[in-house]
Order: C-alpha cells, then sequence, then structure tokens
C-alpha cells in the first residue's frame, strides 16, 4: 500500500516494567522498518484527557494499531480506556469486540501473550488437536484468552485457578502446562507428566533477578520448557508487531500472510 504499518504506544506515568516493556517495543517497531509512536504521560493525567488521545490515535490514517501500557495509574479506568480503542486498531486484543471474535472463533485480533504461546507450541510441528491441555491462571490477560485458542485449535482444556482443588492433579495428566499465575516456582518437576509441553508465562522478580511460574527442575521431566526470561516476552512483541501489521493490512485491504 506504500506506507510502513503504524504502531502508537501510550505510557502513563512512570511504572519502571512498564517502561521497559514500552522501550523494547519501541525498538523492535523501529527494528521492523514500522512507524512507531510513543506517547508517554505524567502519573496525573485525567481520563478526559487520555480518552481525547484514544480518540486523536483512532482518527490517524497513520497508526494502525494503538496499546495502551497496562496497569495504568489506579485512578484511572482501564475498562473504558481500552473499550474506547478501535477495535481494528486494538492490538492488545482486550477490546469487547475482540474479546468475542475470539470467543466466536471468528477472525481478529488477539492478545499477544496467549497468541504467542500457539505459535510456540504450533512451532514443535505436533498436532494440537486432541491434546490435553491445562491452563493455570483466569485472567483477562492470559488464562481466559489463552484457553480459549487452545479450544479453537480443538484441545480439550481444563482451566485452574486459586480454587481449583487439587492443581497437582490437573497438571499430571496434560500434555500441555501453560502458567500463568504469578507465583515463582509454583509448577513442580513431580507434578509434571513426562513429555509434556510447559509454557512459563509467569515474570517474577525475585531477590536473584527473574523467574518463571515453573520450577527450572521442570526440565528435567518436560519435553520442551520456555526458559524465563526469553521465552514467551519476546514472542509477546512479535505478535504484537504481527498485530499491527495484521490490523495495517485489513484496513488497506491487503492480504495478510503470516
Amino acid at each position: 500500500a506504500g506506507r510502513p504499518a503504524g504502531l502508537s504506544v501510550v505510557l502513563v506515568g512512570d511504572d519502571p516494567a512498564s517502561a521497559v516493556y514500552v522501550r523494547s517495543k519501541g525498538k523492535a517497531t523501529r527494528a521492523a522498518g514500522m512507524h512507531g509512536v510513543e506517547h508517554v504521560l505524567p502519573a496525573d493525567t485525567t481520563q478526559p484527557a487520555l480518552m481525547t488521545l484514544v480518540d486523536r490515535l483512532n482518527a490517524d490514517p497513520a497508526i494502525d494499531g494503538i496499546l495502551v501500557q497496562l496497569p495504568l495509574p489506579r485512578h484511572l479506568d482501564e475498562w473504558a480506556v481500552v473499550s474506547r480503542i478501535d477495535p481494528d486498531k486494538d492490538v492488545d486484543g482486550l477490546h469487547p469486540v475482540n474479546v468475542g471474535r475470539l470467543a466466536n472463533g471468528v477472525p481478529g485480533l488477539r492478545p499477544c501473550t496467549p497468541l504467542g504461546s500457539l505459535l510456540l507450541l504450533e512451532g514443535l510441528g505436533a498436532p494440537l488437536a486432541g491434546q490435553e491441555a491445562v491452563v493455570l491462571g483466569r485472567s483477562q490477560l492470559v488464562g481466559r484468552p489463552v484457553a480459549q485458542l487452545l479450544v479453537n485449535a480443538n484441545c480439550t482444556v481444563t482451566v485452574a485457578h486459586s480454587r481449583t482443588r487439587d492443581v497437582a492433579a490437573h497438571v499430571g495428566r496434560a500434555d500441555i502446562v501453560i502458567a500463568a499465575v504469578g507465583i515463582p516456582g509454583f509448577v513442580k518437576a513431580d507434578w509434571v507428566k513426562p513429555g509434556a509441553t510447559v509454557i512459563d508465562v509467569g515474570i517474577n522478580r525475585v531477590a536473584g533477578g527473574l523467574v518463571g511460574d515453573v520450577d527450572p527442575a521442570v526440565a528435567e521431566v518436560a519435553g520442551a520448557l520456555t526458559p524465563v526470561p526469553g521465552g514467551v516476552g519476546p514472542m509477546t512483541i512479535a505478535c504484537l508487531l504481527r498485530n499491527t501489521l495484521e490490523a495495517a493490512c485489513r484496513r488497506e485491504g491487503v492480504a495478510f500472510g503470516l
């Protein structure tokens, strides 16, 4: 279509982890040859001011993807902000319209971390259909959407959470385990079925650095285990760029082939 795909990332406040993510996304956007715009707003930004910025980005023909970095400062209504983004520019896949598209199995922009996890599984080459998957965690950002993606891929899916009885027993029968609970080393080696594929979405900061939700000893039992850091994280950024390109292609009526 004669122009680069455009991504705008909005950061409100000075949360250190969010700032690191935004810098990483900006660097990847530029490396891919995309048009990247970052909006860094003070922590005391008002709801009307943030909504006005989102409206301006929705109307900007050079911007195909909009990502508002979460979490927002506590005085801001995250749900209202996410719902204000044009669903066809919602490269985080969190808008209610995109959630509905995922639930109904129709084309739409998918949440980046769940999509990255699915692509990692597909990259192993084994068919997903018929596999038994256990998702640990039911958050709107990871657990619920990744479970829906696995259902759409014809897996048999169990979602375990804080009220689940005997989590280890559920994990022990799974061919695929996706851990997204935010508890360092939560999944133990003796829980995991030999040869299972384990996707560790957790990123937990402890005294020794960053660790995942899966005990590293699981690597001795699993058929495959994603590292932390360096596993799902890079896939999340890659899928953000993928979603931006997909959004640009749809807006321009160009076939999207990834």
